[in-house]
């Protein structure tokens, strides 16, 4: 495992669970706007050791209820499953957060999870325009099919930028989570801190989240919420 930082604490990266959160290292996407831009080399500065992260683990239990594995993009890692299984036999619940950027490594890593936070980076024809990598909608849509095909609960969500989306491409974008079965959706405005883009930051999405666009979005899931900056 090649792990670039750990949150020891916190109450929002796994929903009404206390949690600590484990960034993998290594990411094979170039979004634009990504705010953890450190965490996409495949060998970071600052790698901790997944023993010591454990021995962190045994000493929180019973204070925390899940561990989220983050990133990066943790199915990146070739000893993702052993992890979670590591962890998991700890007593937490496991989390994750993705892109959905492997189906294959997803579908055999979700027996282990309890729940997953899904970045929709864009409606799935325009995916290259945003990671740079070309067939990431095709990769993207088929982690979406099985993670709602699967028992585990789990949210999509989507950063929105001026440079990646326009009202109309957000509009499209939901209807086709809605056709997919997504019931849980968010959007989250662009925040510059972490980005290094001086263009990327340049620009604020906020007018993209107006309340009738919002509202319209809204409608169509079973719980919908906008994060602001």
């Amino acid at each position: 495992m090649q792990i670039g930082g750990l949150t020891p604490l916190t109450s929002i990266d796994f929903p009404d669970c206390l949690a600590a959160v484990i960034f993998c290292q290594g990411c094979p996407w170039r979004c634009g706007y990504c705010h953890n831009h450190h965490l996409i080399p495949p060998h970071g500065e600052n790698r901790l050791e997944w023993s010591d992260v454990m021995r962190f683990l045994h000493r929180r239990r019973g204070l925390l209820d899940a561990v989220v594995f983050s990133g990066g993009e943790p199915t990146l890692q070739d000893n993702i499953q052993t992890a979670a299984g590591e962890v998991r036999n700890l007593g937490f619940k496991v989390g994750l957060h993705t892109g959905g950027i492997y189906p294959s490594r997803l579908d055999k890593l979700l027996p282990l999870l309890s729940w997953v936070g899904m970045d929709i980076k864009a409606a799935f024809p325009d995916y290259d325009k945003v990671t740079g990598t070309p067939k990431s909608g095709k990769h993207a849509r088929e982690s979406a099919q099985l993670l709602l095909a699967s028992s585990v609960s789990c949210e999509f969500r989507t950063t929105v930028h001026p440079l990646y989306h326009t009202r109309d491409s957000l509009l499209r974008l939901a209807e086709e989570l809605q056709l997919l079965g997504v019931k849980h959706y968010l959007l989250q405005e662009f925040r510059p801190h972490g980005c290094t883009d001086d263009v990327v930051n340049s620009y604020s999405a906020r007018e993209l989240l107006d309340d009738a666009t919002c509202g319209r979005i809204g409608t169509m899931f079973e719980s919908f919420s906008v994060r602001r900056a």
